[in-house]
């Protein structure tokens, strides 16, 4: 199964549709927004073409229905307008064999308040809108970056996952900028 996670749109309606357009030239089964949907939060400028209602219509009508765990700028009222569940502060996904994910935000659990894990397991969260793969003592963090307000002069991006493979790509070209193979 080939899985998409994106995080941190923050309401912009042209992240939400790259997403969506990633997402059908993927080929990807799920889709799992890793939080921050619909508001830009305090400390961010308005992304490119903020428009929450937008976001909230493209992703009702997404061809999947998301997997989506809260993130810090996501609230009860953001509930009341989305037709799939965002309000969980993790979910945990079997990635083969005795690997684990434990997907979230990254505003509770990330690396250094790491959530319980088994050697091996991989920790997913957005938060931080910068991409990458970082090794830890027993287990992997990676972060997707952000889908409309990246950081460190980094590109909008997303991530891919497929047999034990994780892909972080460039959301306007789909162009590979970081790749890990689990257990390699």
């Amino acid at each position: 199964m080939k899985l998409l996670f994106a995080s941190d749109l923050h309401g912009s309606a042209s992240a939400a549709e790259g997403v969506l357009r990633r997402l059908e030239r993927e080929g990807a089964q799920r889709l799992i927004l890793l939080g921050d949907l619909l508001y830009h939060g305090p400390r961010n400028d308005l992304p490119e073409r903020y428009d929450p209602k937008a976001v909230v219509r493209l992703l009702s009508q997404a061809p999947v229905q998301p997997l989506c765990v809260r993130g810090n700028c996501d609230a009860e009222i953001d509930q009341m307008v989305l037709p799939f569940p965002i309000m969980a502060d993790y979910m945990l996904l079997p990635l083969g064999g005795a690997a684990c994910a434990f997907v979230t935000h990254g505003h509770l659990f990330n690396t250094e308040c790491p959530p319980p894990h088994q050697p091996g397991d991989v920790l997913i969260h957005g938060h931080t809108h910068v991409y990458g793969v970082w090794p830890q003592a027993d287990y992997t963090y990676l972060n997707p970056g952000s889908a409309a307000l990246p950081k460190e002069n980094q590109p909008r991006s997303y991530m891919v996952y497929q047999d034990g493979r994780f892909t972080i790509k460039a959301l306007e070209s789909g162009d590979k900028l970081l790749e890990w193979e689990m257990n390699a």
